[in-house]
């Protein structure tokens, strides 16, 4: 019998200039595609983060109101790191977030405020390949965005956001997920890897109440094997994988 063959990603698209990361956490993007927006921001393209949270719930050991501005530091120099210096928050409740007209609101505002070309977020399904449960915040801003993306260039959805200035933009060509379980394309990772571990470990805090790692070996370890593992079907070039909705 012969061997399966791998299916390849394809190489994602690049003639865009400007891009918007929407998610809901501080440290989602560091866990998921920073590498390659290392790489963009190196070409000259520009990329804006939006977090519809601050995090605030995600630590045991420290309060809500001294864990929201710590996190808000740590993205903010995490973003620094990879070249993005545009960090937006939309101050949605850490943990229950809700899907809904007002999150899409706040999504299509951030795109018309923008105007990306292409729309990067995080897994919107309900698990991390089958295999794990996926978070409602990741699934509530993730399925927002990708409907945002189509709200934001129809001027009689949320027609308040034209009174306020935000005209229709109907230019977000694609949105990108990151972390899903069926990838479609790639962006190499070979030059930016090294600053998405730096960028990574500049959610210091939170790390080191997930693991009793030391936290460099756990961000490269965890960041390295994924990007190997994303090369193996990416010409053996470590990867960053998307999967890709055109518009």
């Amino acid at each position: 019998m012969t061997e399966p063959t791998i299916t390849q990603l394809k190489p994602m698209p690049d003639d865009w200039q400007r891009a918007l990361a929407v998610v809901a956490h501080p440290d989602d993007l560091e866990y998921g595609c920073s590498a390659a927006i290392a790489a963009w921001t190196d070409a000259g393209r520009e990329v804006t983060y939006v977090l519809a949270t601050r995090g605030e719930a995600g630590i045991d050991t420290l309060e809500p109101a001294k864990c929201g501005p710590l996190r808000e530091r740590e993205q903010r120099a995490s973003a620094a790191v990879v070249g993005v210096s545009a960090v937006e928050f939309l101050d949605h409740p850490d943990g229950v977030i809700e899907y809904g007209l007002a999150l899409r609101r706040d999504i299509a505002a951030a795109i018309r405020r923008h105007r990306p070309e292409l729309v990067i977020t995080l897994n919107h399904r309900d698990t991390w390949g089958g295999v794990a449960w996926n978070t409602p915040d990741h699934v509530a801003v993730g399925r927002a965005t990708l409907d945002a993306a189509g709200d934001a260039g129809n001027r009689w959805i949320f027609p308040e956001l034209s009174a306020q200035g935000l005209e229709p933009w109907n230019g977000v060509r694609w949105v990108a997920v990151a972390g899903s379980s069926t990838p479609t394309h790639a962006v190499d990772a070979t030059a930016g890897l090294e600053r998405g571990v730096r960028s990574l470990l500049e959610h210091r805090t939170y790390i080191e109440v997930l693991t009793d790692e030391d936290p460099e070996t756990y961000a490269r370890g965890f960041l390295t094997a994924n990007a190997e593992a994303t090369g193996e079907r990416f010409g053996g070039k470590p990867a960053v994988a998307f999967e890709l909705f055109g518009r």
